[in-house]
Protein backbone atom coordinates (compact mmCIF):
# COMPACT_ATOMS: atom_id res chain seq x y z
CA UNK A 1 0.00 0.00 0.00
CA UNK A 2 1.29 3.36 -1.37
CA UNK A 3 2.23 5.74 1.73
CA UNK A 4 -0.55 8.65 1.74
CA UNK A 5 -0.05 12.06 3.91
CA UNK A 6 -2.37 13.17 6.18
CA UNK A 7 -1.05 16.36 6.76
CA UNK A 8 -0.36 19.65 5.29
CA UNK A 9 3.13 19.99 3.85
CA UNK A 10 3.28 23.64 4.18
CA UNK A 11 2.01 23.45 7.71
CA UNK A 12 4.32 20.53 8.40
CA UNK A 13 7.53 22.69 6.85
CA UNK A 14 6.61 25.82 9.06
CA UNK A 15 6.91 24.29 12.02
CA UNK A 16 10.24 22.91 10.66
CA UNK A 17 11.49 26.45 10.01
CA UNK A 18 10.93 27.79 13.22
CA UNK A 19 13.12 24.80 14.87
CA UNK A 20 16.15 25.50 12.36
CA UNK A 21 15.35 29.17 13.60
CA UNK A 22 15.83 28.22 17.02
CA UNK A 23 18.75 25.44 16.88
CA UNK A 24 20.05 26.23 13.48
CA UNK A 25 20.53 23.20 10.69
CA UNK A 26 23.45 21.33 12.87
CA UNK A 27 21.92 21.92 16.37
CA UNK A 28 18.49 20.34 15.26
CA UNK A 29 18.07 16.87 15.67
CA UNK A 30 15.82 14.35 13.92
CA UNK A 31 14.14 14.02 16.82
CA UNK A 32 13.63 17.99 17.13
CA UNK A 33 11.71 17.57 13.99
CA UNK A 34 9.33 14.92 14.51
CA UNK A 35 8.74 16.12 17.64
CA UNK A 36 8.06 19.29 16.51
CA UNK A 37 6.55 19.02 13.26
CA UNK A 38 3.97 16.56 14.96
CA UNK A 39 4.91 13.63 12.38
CA UNK A 40 6.32 10.79 12.44
CA UNK A 41 10.21 9.32 11.59
CA UNK A 42 8.78 7.64 8.59
CA UNK A 43 6.56 10.24 7.27
CA UNK A 44 9.18 13.13 7.29
CA UNK A 45 11.04 10.82 5.31
CA UNK A 46 8.16 9.87 3.18
CA UNK A 47 7.35 13.97 2.40
CA UNK A 48 11.25 15.37 2.31
CA UNK A 49 13.93 12.60 2.15
CA UNK A 50 16.07 14.04 4.63
CA UNK A 51 16.84 16.10 7.54
CA UNK A 52 18.79 18.19 4.39
CA UNK A 53 15.96 18.39 2.26
CA UNK A 54 13.61 19.68 4.57
CA UNK A 55 16.48 22.24 5.31
CA UNK A 56 16.64 23.09 1.85
CA UNK A 57 12.82 23.52 1.34
CA UNK A 58 12.29 25.12 4.74
CA UNK A 59 14.68 27.46 3.41
CA UNK A 60 13.94 27.82 0.29
CA UNK A 61 9.60 28.47 1.80
CA UNK A 62 11.17 31.18 4.04
CA UNK A 63 12.66 32.67 1.40
CA UNK A 64 9.35 32.69 -0.48
CA UNK A 65 6.88 33.92 2.18
CA UNK A 66 8.94 35.92 4.58
CA UNK A 67 11.97 37.75 2.35
CA UNK A 68 10.54 37.94 -0.87
CA UNK A 69 6.73 39.10 0.63
CA UNK A 70 8.42 41.77 2.93
CA UNK A 71 10.51 43.38 -0.20
CA UNK A 72 7.45 43.32 -2.50
CA UNK A 73 5.65 45.54 0.02
CA UNK A 74 7.96 47.95 0.75
CA UNK A 75 8.66 48.33 -3.04
CA UNK A 76 5.30 48.55 -3.93
CA UNK A 77 5.32 51.75 -1.38
CA UNK A 78 5.56 55.88 -3.49
CA UNK A 79 8.59 56.62 -1.64
CA UNK A 80 11.77 54.56 -1.77
CA UNK A 81 13.44 56.26 1.15
CA UNK A 82 10.22 55.23 2.97
CA UNK A 83 10.62 52.04 1.90
CA UNK A 84 14.34 51.67 3.20
CA UNK A 85 13.60 53.24 6.38
CA UNK A 86 10.33 50.65 6.46
CA UNK A 87 12.39 47.68 6.22
CA UNK A 88 14.81 48.85 9.26
CA UNK A 89 11.83 49.58 10.88
CA UNK A 90 10.38 46.01 10.85
CA UNK A 91 13.35 44.62 11.41
CA UNK A 92 13.88 46.53 14.47
CA UNK A 93 10.63 45.74 15.80
CA UNK A 94 10.69 42.13 14.79
CA UNK A 95 13.86 41.95 16.83
CA UNK A 96 11.71 43.84 19.89
CA UNK A 97 8.86 41.46 19.71
CA UNK A 98 9.93 39.04 22.49
CA UNK A 99 12.41 37.43 24.21
CA UNK A 100 12.41 34.15 22.21
CA UNK A 101 13.47 36.26 18.81
CA UNK A 102 15.83 33.81 17.31
CA UNK A 103 16.83 35.48 14.36
CA UNK A 104 16.42 35.40 10.48
CA UNK A 105 16.74 31.69 9.02
CA UNK A 106 18.52 33.16 5.91
CA UNK A 107 20.88 35.36 8.00
CA UNK A 108 21.69 32.50 10.82
CA UNK A 109 22.01 29.64 8.14
CA UNK A 110 24.59 32.57 6.07
CA UNK A 111 27.06 32.25 9.56
CA UNK A 112 27.06 28.40 9.13
CA UNK A 113 27.85 28.87 5.36
CA UNK A 114 31.43 26.99 5.26
CA UNK A 115 28.92 23.95 6.61
CA UNK A 116 26.36 24.07 4.11
CA UNK A 117 26.12 22.14 0.45
CA UNK A 118 26.08 24.02 -3.03
CA UNK A 119 22.68 24.20 -2.90
CA UNK A 120 22.02 25.82 0.28
CA UNK A 121 24.63 28.53 -0.01
CA UNK A 122 22.79 29.10 -3.81
CA UNK A 123 20.07 29.54 -1.86
CA UNK A 124 21.55 32.11 0.83
CA UNK A 125 23.43 34.10 -1.75
CA UNK A 126 20.31 34.50 -4.14
CA UNK A 127 18.06 36.06 -1.03
CA UNK A 128 20.71 38.12 0.14
CA UNK A 129 21.51 39.17 -3.76
CA UNK A 130 17.82 40.04 -3.67
CA UNK A 131 17.74 42.03 -0.48
CA UNK A 132 21.14 44.31 -1.95
CA UNK A 133 19.22 44.65 -5.55
CA UNK A 134 16.17 45.70 -3.55
CA UNK A 135 18.41 48.41 -2.26
CA UNK A 136 19.88 49.23 -5.37
CA UNK A 137 16.65 49.64 -7.02
CA UNK A 138 15.02 51.89 -4.45
CA UNK A 139 18.50 54.58 -4.60
CA UNK A 140 17.62 54.51 -8.46
CA UNK A 141 14.73 55.29 -7.93
CA UNK A 142 15.05 58.05 -5.15
CA UNK A 143 17.67 59.75 -7.23
CA UNK A 144 15.29 59.37 -10.32
CA UNK A 145 12.89 61.58 -8.09
CA UNK A 146 15.29 63.73 -6.23
CA UNK A 147 14.57 62.23 -2.87
CA UNK A 148 18.18 60.39 -2.96
CA UNK A 149 21.71 62.18 -4.05
CA UNK A 150 22.28 61.80 -7.44
CA UNK A 151 26.25 61.74 -5.86
CA UNK A 152 25.90 58.48 -4.01
CA UNK A 153 26.85 55.08 -5.75
CA UNK A 154 23.56 52.89 -6.03
CA UNK A 155 25.99 49.70 -6.09
CA UNK A 156 28.35 50.45 -3.26
CA UNK A 157 25.42 51.90 -1.15
CA UNK A 158 23.35 48.83 -1.61
CA UNK A 159 25.79 46.69 -0.70
CA UNK A 160 26.67 48.99 2.26
CA UNK A 161 22.29 48.90 3.54
CA UNK A 162 22.97 44.64 2.86
CA UNK A 163 25.47 44.97 5.38
CA UNK A 164 24.18 46.82 8.03
CA UNK A 165 21.00 44.18 7.74
CA UNK A 166 22.86 41.49 8.16
CA UNK A 167 24.47 43.41 11.11
CA UNK A 168 21.26 44.20 12.81
CA UNK A 169 19.75 40.73 12.24
CA UNK A 170 23.20 39.56 14.04
CA UNK A 171 23.21 41.68 17.14
CA UNK A 172 19.51 41.46 17.37
CA UNK A 173 19.66 37.77 18.46
CA UNK A 174 20.54 39.05 21.91
CA UNK A 175 23.49 41.03 22.20
CA UNK A 176 22.85 44.46 21.40
CA UNK A 177 19.82 46.79 22.87
CA UNK A 178 17.03 48.25 21.25
CA UNK A 179 19.00 51.26 20.88
CA UNK A 180 21.86 49.93 19.17
CA UNK A 181 19.58 48.29 16.38
CA UNK A 182 18.25 51.95 16.22
CA UNK A 183 21.57 53.47 15.98
CA UNK A 184 21.41 50.90 13.28
CA UNK A 185 18.78 52.12 11.22
CA UNK A 186 20.37 55.74 11.43
CA UNK A 187 23.32 54.54 9.69
CA UNK A 188 21.48 53.27 7.33
CA UNK A 189 19.57 56.26 6.66
CA UNK A 190 22.35 58.46 6.81
CA UNK A 191 24.18 56.26 3.16
CA UNK A 192 20.95 57.62 1.60
CA UNK A 193 20.76 61.16 3.07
Amino acid sequence: MPWEKSFDIDDVTDKAIAIFIDKGYEGTSMSDLIDGMGINKGSLYNAFGSKRELFSRALRRYDLTIRAAQLNDLAQKGDPVAAISGLFDHLIAEASSGADYRGCLLVNTALELPHQPDNIKEIVRESLGAVEAFFDDMIRKGQARGSISKSIDPEETATSLLSLVIGLRVLSRGTSAPGDLAAIRSAALRLIS
